[in-house]
């Protein structure tokens, strides 16, 4: 909205300063900021009857938490801070509604959900979620590849290290590179969310890696947006992917504020509608820079977490349906909690035997999911 602004430089030359994208990124960051410190208490207390069931000792052992009950949904001030922001600061284009369709449905699925644990005890079934996730990820396709200017672009599939596409629009039947394109961004958004919720598990662990995964995303958009850059350093030239950066820097500033209040001991917990929507967000951004495959360099904490989940999943399955009993291959997961389990019988890996504090396992996951971004980024230049 206030990018028009720029129209009146004539009467006042420092107007010209909304055309640049970096200063309404920055000034959009600002303001999710400030909105978001000044409603947070106001949410925590309107929330603070919104209280998922605490997972009992039955499910999580010694870890299980103590003390007062938190309220949950934190993550619609995320949600409600960053869209005010973005009002004010994006210029709306094909991209940024894509992203922001799928950032808005996949909250919407994980509203539900949260709605679910608090008035039955139980949120809603995975496949229920699945569908939710699905038809997030086809509004934002449809969106992206509705759009003529766009459609060529998100047909596109790029590779780290090399600089060239393996495969463009003209290489395909319209029908097929539309078909590949949907393929790809529903997975890519439906493995993301699914990955950031399931890291969700200590106070501050998943927002944190958000961040850096936000900030390293961010960059890429923006050289990605600018022809310039894109040229330099061999990447996927997108045009208009400028803009995702102020829509980034809007979350970003709503993600500090969340992280501000549910850093240990917790005021609010994220719940579904934020790891799931925030995921999806990265996922869509992710597509739409042509870079998803960079996700699982630059969101390796992510794919760490949700792949100890699933690989402990079948490997349990696989060995109780031989007749066993079952094995585990960690002594809890998602990963994050083997850190905090001391001893499990019947898991392979029993290392570390002495539990690492909450505040230990938070820092150096978010070491790692930084060193991991740091790694994403270098790999623009090595092409």
């Amino acid at each position: 909205m206030l990018y028009f602004l720029k129209n009146w430089e004539s009467f006042w030359g420092p107007l010209r300063l909304f055309e640049y994208q970096t200063f309404r990124a920055m000034m959009a960051g600002i303001t999710a900021l400030v909105l978001g410190f000044w409603l947070a208490p106001k949410f925590i207390r309107r929330l603070s009857g919104f209280c998922q069931p605490e997972r009992g000792s039955d499910v999580m052992g010694e870890i299980a938490k103590k003390g007062g009950r938190v309220p949950t949904m934190g993550g619609l001030l995320i949600l409600v801070a960053s869209l005010a922001s973005s009002l004010l600061w994006v210029r709306p284009n094909t991209l940024v509604l894509s992203a922001l369709l799928v950032y808005v449905c996949a909250s919407a699925t994980g509203l539900w959900d949260d709605w679910r644990k608090v008035a039955h005890g139980d949120g809603i079934s995975e496949r229920e979620k699945s569908a939710g996730l699905t038809l997030s990820a086809l509004a934002g396709a449809v969106v992206l590849l509705g759009n003529g200017e766009t459609q060529a672009k998100a047909i596109e599939i790029w590779v780290p290290f090399l600089s060239s596409p393996v495969l463009t629009a003209d290489m395909l039947p319209l029908w097929a590179g539309i078909a590949v394109a949907v393929a790809g961004f529903w997975v890519v958004t439906f493995c993301s969310s699914n990955a950031v919720n399931l890291t969700d598990g200590i106070d501050g662990l998943s927002i944190g890696c958000v961040i850096t995964t936000l900030l390293s995303f961010g960059v890429i958009t923006y050289l990605s947006g600018h022809s310039i850059f894109a040229r330099y350093l061999k990447i996927s030239p997108v045009p208009g992917a400028g803009e995702l950066l102020v829509l980034t820097a809007a979350l970003l500033g709503g993600c500090v504020v969340f992280l501000w209040h549910n850093s240990k001991p917790a005021a609010i917990y994220m719940g579904d509608v934020g790891s799931l929507g925030l995921g999806g967000y990265i996922g869509a951004m992710a597509f739409i820079c042509n870079q998803p495959l960079l996700l699982p360099i630059i969101g390796g904490v992510f794919v760490v977490e949700a792949g100890s989940a699933l690989a402990q999943r079948i490997y349990f399955k696989r060995t109780r349906a031989s007749g066993g009993k079952g094995m585990l291959i960690f002594k809890m997961t998602p990963l994050h909690h083997h850190f905090q389990t001391v001893r499990r019988e019947g898991a392979l890996l029993q290392m570390p035997f002495r539990r690492w504090a909450d505040e230990k396992i938070v820092v150096r996951f978010w070491l790692v999911s930084l060193l991991c971004g740091i790694l994403g980024l270098a790999t623009l230049k090595l092409r």
